[in-house]
């Protein structure tokens, strides 16, 4: 049996980037599982719950042909993009916008429990620095979000600063007044700090950078790796190319860098664990 191999975090464009044939790519050299996650898309600026959820239902129609058209697993995640709130508050005020921001969470998890989306995400807080209160309003979207999670028993996937031990405490600090079970928070984009007092208890997404996945290998097997693909056909293979995590994966294999048995654990068992029995 081919060992199953998953990129926890990718975004697509339905109709300026390649889409399904960048998941043909992934395909091609050995990846099996793919999570896409929703972003603001160009084509519909997002001003209303309605504009929430057109724009998620492109991020899930594409999740749907990929599952339809190839043989990698797909699934989606949706939530409101954290600069997003910039955006509404220029248009309507800080108070509206943190409003919009959190009803447009609710449509998210209702989205997860129809079973449309396979948790909230990537949601979170500006990965710039921003003024006080932007950064109080963005941390009250947040905690909301997570009590919606709990609520639903899913999975978060958060976009944020970077991952350093401090953000992880107070993020994991988050979950925690708001009653979230620690490991069922993704932190996206992350450094590899996979060992328990690094990230305390939340489940790190590694970039799947050479040197990356060697130092979160080295202090163990808890974490999912990623390559946060852009599909932007202006900067072809950004963040990473497509393809990176199952050349990685397999590469280490054959170098012994990896056994078969510690990608099943990051490939498989790690989602399964975060995303519950909807993963596989």
């Amino acid at each position: 049996m081919a060992v199953p191999i998953l990129d926890n975090h990718v975004h697509l464009e339905p109709t300026r980037g390649r889409n399904i044939e960048a998941v043909r790519d992934f395909e091609r050299v050995g990846g099996t599982h793919i999570i896409v996650s929703h972003q603001p898309y160009k084509e519909l600026r997002v001003d209303s719950l309605d504009d929430f959820r057109k724009s998620f239902d492109l991020t899930i129609s594409t999740v749907e042909r990929i599952n339809s058209e190839t043989s990698v697993k797909a699934y989606a995640t949706v939530g409101p993009y954290p600069v997003e709130l910039l955006h509404l508050e220029k248009r309507l005020g800080l108070e509206k916008a943190k409003e919009t921001m959190k009803d447009g969470m609710a449509i998210a998890a209702e989205y997860v429990r129809e079973g449309k989306a396979l948790a909230i995400g990537e949601v979170g807080r500006p990965h710039f620095e921003v003024s006080e209160r932007i950064l109080e309003a963005s941390n009250d979207i947040l905690a909301d979000a997570m009590s919606l999670a709990r609520e639903e028993g899913c999975a978060i996937v958060l976009h944020t600063e970077t991952g350093t031990k401090e953000t992880m405490m107070d993020l994991a600090k988050i979950a925690d007044d708001v009653g979230l079970d620690r490991a069922k928070v993704v932190k996206h984009y992350s450094p590899p700090i996979v060992l328990p007092e690094e990230n305390f208890g939340l489940m790190p997404s590694v970039l799947a950078s050479k040197e990356g996945v060697r130092e979160a290998l080295s202090k163990g097997t808890r974490f999912m790796m990623e390559t946060d693909f852009l599909d932007d056909p202006r900067r072809p293979g950004a963040v990473m190319a497509i393809t990176t995590v199952p050349k990685r994966t397999l590469s280490f294999i054959s170098q012994g860098l990896m056994t078969e048995e510690q990608a099943h654990t990051i490939h498989f068992e790690n989602p399964r664990e975060v995303y519950g029995p909807s993963f596989g």
